[in-house]
Formats: structure tokens, C-alpha cells, sequence
């Protein structure tokens, strides 16, 4: 493949130019399994290519642990070789938390049999304002105290960290639930009229209902901002 600007030769389909520092692919989509991962690149809503990469999963020990991170690793090399503005991932959760924690990469969760296609489809929406701001100045509200403690906290993180969430606003905490020794859980519920949505926080006895305000216009936007949110979660084990 040759670079579109320049027409220098690229090691591989997608890659950035180094010549010319221009992108070829401006997005990557992941379909991972725990031993077989495709890597795809789009330029627009066209495939410039696609990757497998491979590995044998050890059983378990040290040895185990070195292995997916360097097959992980292949994967996360793949994806800084075309420097993409978005990257979509599907398949293996455990596969994609240790790509996510080998790069700086904004992931978004797809679902559906073709990976590919729902993402090319999903591009031709109305896109979604970003906001970029830290998580924590994205925390308002007149509650200032959160259940959970420390777990608490990384799931207010988690969904402040989306970049279609503006602001996470703490609700009072109700003890009046039914106790569980599961320890802290968080979901996001079904989007309202105006895309916006609520994080549910449970931790034995207490429920804790936290408003969060998205950039989404409706409920079809903000469906989309949920289910990337009880992904996220879903990542960090809090779901």
C-alpha cells in the first residue's frame, strides 16, 4: 500500500506516514478472542486493511501472565502504527483491558456479528459532542459523598473519564435497600428524552441514584453513551 498523500510505500496497509506525517486509516476496529484477534483499518468508511494476530494461551502462573501481555502487546503495536483517531473493540474482555492498559487510546465498545459494519454505520450518525475535560471537573451537584469508598470513586471515575459525559452529578444515598455481600455494583440506566442518564450505585443496603449529563440530544445518543458506559464499568468489574 502507498501513502494517499505522498505515495511512499507503507510497510503495512494503514500505517502512518512518516514521509509526509499523514494518517492512512482513521480508525481501527478489534475483534478479539483469546487467541486469534482481526485488526481492521478504515479510512472513512473504506477497509485499507486488516491484520490477524495470533497466540497459544498459557494455562496459568507467571507464564500465563507474560503471554497475554505480549500478545496484547502485538495487538496495541498494530494500533499505534496508524496513529487512528477513534478505536472500536469487540470480543475478549480480558484480552482488551490488557491492550487498554498498553495505550493512551480512547476505546469504544461495538457490539453486533459484524464489527466492521456496525462501526461504518454508526460514523453516518450525527456525531456527539466531545468534551474534554478531566474527570473530576466534570463532578457537581450539592452531594458531595459517595458510596463504596474507593470503589465508589473508580466507578464515578469511569463514567466521568467517556467523553460524551459533561457532568456527574451525586444523588442522596438511600440505606433502605435489601442488603447484598457482593460488594459495590454500578449500572447505567435506560437514557431520558434529552440523551441524559442515571448511574446506579449499590453497595449492601445502599442505593445511590447519580444523574449524568451527556452530550447527546436524544434517546437514541444517549443509548449509545450508556451502553459504552455499562461497558466500561463491565472493564472495571464494577458492573
Amino acid at each position: 500500500m502507498e501513502c494517499g498523500r505522498c505515495a511512499s510505500s507503507l510497510e503495512r496497509p494503514g500505517d502512518y506516514c512518516l514521509v509526509c506525517n499523514t494518517g492512512n486509516a482513521d480508525t481501527v476496529v478489534l475483534d478479539l478472542d483469546r487467541d486469534r484477534s482481526t485488526v481492521t483499518m478504515l479510512d472513512g468508511d473504506d477497509v485499507v486493511g486488516e491484520t490477524t494476530v495470533t497466540t497459544m494461551p498459557e494455562e496459568e502462573g507467571e507464564s500465563a501472565v507474560i503471554e497475554l501481555r505480549n500478545y496484547a502487546g502485538k495487538i496495541a503495536d498494530e494500533i499505534l502504527r496508524k496513529r487512528p483517531d477513534e478505536v472500536y473493540a469487540t470480543g475478549d474482555r480480558e484480552v482488551l483491558r490488557a491492550i487498554r492498559s498498553q495505550l493512551h487510546h480512547e476505546f469504544y465498545r461495538v457490539a453486533g456479528d459484524d464489527p466492521v459494519e456496525t462501526v461504518i454505520e454508526r460514523r453516518g450518525e450525527r456525531a456527539l459532542e466531545v468534551v474534554d475535560l478531566p474527570p473530576m471537573e466534570k463532578l457537581g451537584g450539592s452531594h458531595t459523598t459517595l458510596i463504596g469508598e474507593r470503589d465508589g470513586r473508580k466507578a464515578i471515575q469511569t463514567v466521568a473519564e467517556h467523553p460524551h459525559v459533561k457532568k456527574v452529578i451525586p444523588g442522596p444515598i438511600d440505606a433502605g435497600g435489601t442488603g447484598s455481600q457482593s460488594g459495590l455494583r454500578a449500572k447505567v440506566t435506560r437514557a431520558d428524552g434529552n440523551g441524559n442518564v442515571r448511574l446506579l450505585l449499590r453497595d449492601g443496603s445502599s442505593v445511590q441514584e447519580n444523574r449524568i449529563v451527556t452530550t447527546a440530544r436524544d434517546v437514541d445518543g444517549g443509548q449509545r453513551v450508556r451502553e459504552d458506559l455499562n461497558e466500561a464499568l463491565d472493564d472495571a468489574e464494577l458492573y
